[in-house]
């Protein structure tokens, strides 16, 4: 998801970049249901799904994470196909590539649900150790500013980058009213998830319309009520990432609901957030994600999702701009 410095907050250029044209048949079939907490645990030591101490990246992990074996991961899980809940269980990209993370480490990733507004306020006050939610890694963020004051609002964050997305905009399906682009949003109501980096580009476009043309924007706390109020009718168009929108497209109405409008925009990293203190369980992060995209695990878990076209072939820190 894209958004802001203060969470899946929005910055320009955030939870999104250009995926390029995902394959977005196949494999994204699944329902779409509510949110919990501590909604995904990986398996102890002794189970199938992790090696403990005997994992190949377990000493480069902080002694704190050693003795817990447990990594806490802040979500906004309600973003699918990247974390949403299918059957009372969190599935989606992000999930998947945390398990293989966490394999490599030899500990447990617990995914915690919350609004993606509200994720770096939980890093801050240590309710997470990182927070995975489609987050796009970008400078402000990376230095606690705010997109919109570009004021300090807090401490910034570091992230360690794995993915590229771009965002979107949908319709209706056969209800464009001649939106073909962001400048076509002048006039029209829009909307988007709350803190994210689409809604911080809406209001950005919104301030070139002018001031009898401005984009009436209605925030919502998940993308999932966003696409809810343009499936009813209560607006024209809404802004996502481009795997979310392309899913969307794909899955609501047996794909009669929605159709993508023009071309991605504000290519960028998503990236796992971690405290700026935490070098340790950032770097350890990192090799984790270098060992499973040279190990095929990462490239499994793009197909399986069809979002192949937003791989990267190594792991970093802090690309975002």
């Amino acid at each position: 998801m894209t958004a802001s410095t203060t969470t899946r907050p929005a910055a320009a250029r955030n939870r999104s970049a250009a995926v390029g044209a995902i394959a977005v048949a196949g494999a994204l079939a699944l329902l779409l249901s509510g949110c919990g907490d501590q909604t995904k645990k990986h398996p102890k030591d002794g189970d199938s799904g992790s090696a403990g101490a005997s994992a190949p990246l377990f000493d480069k992990l902080p002694q704190s994470v050693q003795s817990s074996r447990v990594i806490r991961v802040g979500s906004d899980i309600a973003y699918p196909p990247v974390e949403f809940k299918k059957d009372g269980k969190t599935v989606g990209m992000d999930p998947d590539i945390a398990d293989a993370i966490g394999k490599q480490l030899g500990v447990r990733l617990e995914f915690n649900n919350a609004t993606f507004d509200t994720l770096v306020a939980g890093l801050r006050s240590k309710r997470y150790d990182v927070a995975m939610s489609a987050m796009t890694d970008t400078k402000d963020r990376q230095n606690g500013i705010d997109p919109d004051t570009k004021k300090a609002v807090g401490k910034g964050l570091d992230f360690v980058d794995y993915f590229q997305a771009g965002v979107s905009l949908y319709t209706p399906k056969g209800k464009t009213q001649g939106i073909k682009g962001w400048p076509d949003l002048c006039g029209k109501k829009v909307v988007v998830q709350r803190g994210t980096v689409s809604h911080n580009l809406t209001k950005q476009q919104s301030e070139k319309c002018g001031d009898d043309k401005k984009i009436s924007i209605e925030a919502f706390d998940t993308d999932i009520l966003a696409q809810t109020r343009l499936r009813s009718g209560g607006a024209d168009a809404a802004a996502s990432d481009f795997p979310v929108a392309a899913y969307a497209v794909k899955t609501s109405g047996g794909g009669n609901d929605f159709e993508i409008v023009g071309d991605q925009v504000e290519a960028a990293p998503y990236g796992i957030a971690i405290d700026k203190e935490q070098t340790r369980l950032r770097d350890a992060i990192k090799a984790a994600l270098d060992n499973i995209i040279k190990n095929g695990d990462y490239a499994k878990v793009l197909e399986k999702w069809g979002v192949q076209a937003g791989a990267v072939k190594e792991a970093k820190i802090n690309g975002g701009s």
